[in-house]
């Protein structure tokens, strides 16, 4: 796959909506709450792609294993676990593999879509503050239902690193145990230097508010990382690759070194791994980190 094809295959999930929308003509939808009406459980799917066919169908579709709001956590797993999907993406196409794979492990698993139109399956392009108060309130009703005190998110890519603005600055210090970040997009992006053609557009207006606001310098990067990039309480793990084509560079998924911050590159696991942004929550190597650092106590070390 050359460099373009991959830039543009990472751009269907990644911070680079506003490329691709003017790309291919793809219009963006109004934001709407996070819950959608009509909720189906949709197959489990070992691929992107093919959970990104599905879903342009079924668009307010759950992946299997998540959201029973009657699951009892166990004295194993005693922190739910919340999925957050990233840019231009939604909670089926993002984690139809992860989340039953969380699932038969014992975790309660739940998953919401933001930050996008009710019924359209091109989600979390909307503006990003407006879509941590969308996950802070679905939160609050997973600890509400399922009796925890505090959950583990996984997120990616805009979902790993919108949840820090979540615990920063709506109370989810007191609410997260855990943020697990793939590809997330902590400092922004340079985007190979398409956010030159963001940069005609005010911060924060459509057709893609999350994009402007996550490129590398934008005003809400530069806010959120000034006064310290964690707090005390949480565990960070950043879980990154050295080919993503959408967070770039791929350090700008890391966060500040500290006792509660661990930064892992996939290669450094499988040097031989070509996973990009978009395929990474597929990937049985990042998985295994994902699933370590849920469980450090039981942790091994993922093969390729």
């Amino acid at each position: 796959m050359n460099r373009a094809a991959r830039l543009l295959r990472g751009l269907v999930a990644g911070t680079g909506a506003l490329a691709l929308a003017t790309v291919t003509g793809i219009g963006m939808t109004g934001v709407s709450s996070a819950e959608d009406t009509a909720v189906e459980t949709g197959p489990r799917q070992d691929d992107f792609l093919s959970a990104f066919a599905y879903s342009q169908q079924h668009p307010n579709a759950v992946p299997a294993g998540s959201n029973d709001f009657s699951c009892e956590p166990g004295d194993e797993h005693p922190d739910p676990v919340v999925l957050v999907h990233g840019t231009f993406e939604n909670r089926y196409d993002n984690w139809a593999e992860l989340s039953p794979e969380l699932a038969e492990r014992g975790y309660c698993v739940f998953s919401l879509n933001y930050g996008g139109g009710a019924n359209s399956a091109i989600k979390g392009t909307g503006e990003i503050t407006r879509s941590a108060r969308e996950l802070s309130g679905f939160v609050d009703r997973v600890l509400a239902a399922t009796g925890a005190e505090e959950v583990d998110i996984v997120g990616h890519s805009q979902g790993g690193m919108m949840p820090r603005y979540y615990i920063e600055n709506l109370g989810g210090a007191s609410e997260v145990d855990s943020l697990v970040g793939l590809v997330p997009s902590n400092h922004g992006t340079t985007l190979y230097g398409l956010d030159q053609l963001a940069g005609f557009l005010p911060e924060g207006q459509p057709p893609c508010a999350s994009c402007t606001q996550q490129l590398a310098g934008s005003d809400f990067i530069t806010e959120l990382n000034s006064d310290g990039e964690t707090v005390p309480g949480v565990d960070y793990t950043n879980i990154a690759t050295r080919y993503d084509e959408v967070v770039t560079p791929y350090t700008s998924a890391f966060l500040e070194e500290g006792p509660n911050v661990t930064n892992l590159t996939l290669q450094d696991f499988c040097a031989i791994d070509l996973t990009e942004h978009i395929g990474i929550s597929y990937n049985g190597t990042a998985q295994q980190l994902v699933f370590n650092a849920l469980d450090p106590a039981d942790a091994q070390r993922p093969g390729c």
